[in-house]
């Protein structure tokens, strides 16, 4: 990431005051001095949606995957996230509603309208950027809600009642969008200095963007590999003898600032806004996986190398019961963290898994070497003798292969990305589940356990989210409700 943020966009952050896709283009007053949105240029919408992105994927999308990814458990003395580590989230919850509603409403019809804007005027460089950047948002929302409006999508007054597609024929819509933007001349003209400003992902350096068009077309085909092998693996190949031209370097928004509605969206929304710093504390998962393995990434993540922990979803335990979960290790978060969509890490292990199913591993060593050594970096440290010892590239089986590249990425999502070890888990299998809870003497550490409190039934964790309210009330062609516990398209 390369960039310079000049001005941060409150509502896009904080969350709490959100402008309504449908509102923009029902407005019946225009105030001359505040034009409409249908003004605004692409240097104008594009950052504002890219923070509409951050704000959500890195803020309370993160709380609900850093949990449902047992990074961290809801403590014991407060209630705040208590539906979320329950899996008792429903369609009135605003962890379900308000994700939905900002990433429509805010990044979604601004990415449209700049691609829109983009394309009239010939702009293959805004198009590009506006391109990925809806697909990757669009992902997300297919990842967790399964199916979503998007060919009837982003109409304003054209459509108030889109029907919703399947996720796997938006995955193909997106793939279609990516290829027909990296197929234009977006780098014969280079950003000028003021709308390189505009870029908070990369500052304007098109190679970059380029590389994050073909790592997220390699992420959404890892995502196929269940259920559309045979396209999966066309589509990677493809990529590869296009040349494999992937992200060597993060992708996101990195120059937050420690200033309310300006600083990392996760602090905003789970130390700013709430005041306190203690509602989430260490999940004995993870916990118990790094000290086993004396990983130093347990100082940074918890401020102790031996984190006391929670075992996950544990909320109602009394003292007498856990007499150590009132000093249960906090969270360590900073205002100043960044938002990855894509890190580093994560691109180095896409690439290793790739090389391992389809092109018999050779380079998939190194690869994930360099994912380990990159996530580690992520917290200002290296991985020194745990790539020869327990963090060794093994060299039996693919799935011994495949757990250990997963296991691996599952632990440097723990901050911004937390949200995909949810989705990897259930791609995968991986990290395993549990069969017995992290209190029974032959518990595995790193293994998943069901929530000690979950409304679910024992072993049913959650495979997505349920439509929202904010949806279901507004639009008559809002599919008939699923279980969150019910897989999504492309899960194991």
């Amino acid at each position: 990431m390369k960039n310079a943020i000049n001005y941060i966009l409150v509502v896009a952050i904080s969350g709490l005051t959100l402008t309504s896709g449908c509102d923009k283009n029902l407005d019946i007053n225009t105030d001359p001095n505040n034009p409409g949105i249908e003004n605004a240029t692409p240097e104008v919408l594009f950052p504002s949606a890219v923070m509409s992105t951050a704000g959500m994927v890195g803020g309370q999308l993160a709380i609900v995957g850093g949990i449902w990814s047992q990074y961290w458990s809801q403590a014991s003395n407060s209630s705040q996230y208590r539906e979320i580590d329950s899996y008792n989230l429903t369609s009135i919850n605003e962890e379900v509603n308000l994700p939905y509603e900002e990433l429509y409403a805010g990044a979604l019809i601004d990415y449209q309208l700049t691609i829109d804007k983009a394309r009239a005027s010939s702009d293959w460089r805004y198009n590009l950027m506006a391109v990925v950047m809806k697909a990757y948002t669009y992902q997300v929302l297919v990842d967790l809600y399964d199916q979503v409006p998007y060919s009837d999508a982003l109409k304003g007054n054209g459509n108030l009642q889109p029907t919703f597609d399947d996720g796997y024929t938006i995955y193909q819509g997106l793939l279609a969008e990516i290829d027909s933007a990296l197929a234009q001349d977006y780098k014969s003209n280079p950003l000028s200095a003021s709308q390189q400003n505009t870029d908070f992902v990369f500052n304007g350096d098109m190679d970059m963007w380029e590389q994050f068009a073909n790592t997220l077309k390699l992420k959404m085909y890892l995502r196929m590999v269940n259920a559309q092998p045979a396209e999966a693996e066309a589509g990677i190949r493809a990529l590869y003898q296009e040349g494999g031209n992937f992200l060597t370097d993060h992708a996101g928004v990195d120059d937050f600032i420690d200033v309310p509605n300006k600083s990392n969206p996760f602090y905003e929304f789970n130390i700013r806004r709430l005041n306190t710093t203690t509602n989430i504390r260490a999940s004995f998962t993870l916990s118990s996986w790094l000290i086993r393995n004396n990983d130093p990434r347990a100082l940074p993540y918890f401020g102790s190398n031996t984190p006391s922990a929670i075992h996950q979803g544990d909320f109602t335990a009394t003292q007498a019961q856990q007499p150590t979960y009132g000093n249960a290790s906090v969270f360590v978060q900073h205002a100043t963290d960044p938002v990855f969509f894509i890190s580093k890490a994560e691109s180095f292990f896409m690439q290793a898994e790739a090389l391992e199913r389809y092109f018999g591993g050779t380079g998939a060593k190194a690869l994930y070497d360099a994912g380990v050594t990159a996530a580690f970096e992520q917290e200002a440290l290296t991985p020194g003798a745990l790539l020869t010892g327990a963090y060794a590239y093994p060299t039996g089986s693919f799935e011994q292969k495949l757990e250990a590249i997963i296991t691996q990425k599952w632990a440097s999502f723990v901050r911004s990305e937390a949200l995909e070890g949810f989705f990897e888990q259930n791609r995968t299998g991986y990290p395993r589940t549990s069969p017995v809870y992290s209190t029974d003497p032959s518990y595995i550490p790193g293994q998943w356990v069901y929530s000690r409190n979950g409304f679910t039934g024992t072993g049913n964790f959650p495979k997505r989210f349920v439509f929202p309210d904010y949806e279901v009330t507004r639009n008559t062609n809002t599919p008939t409700q699923i279980p969150i516990t019910t897989k999504v398209w492309w899960a194991k």
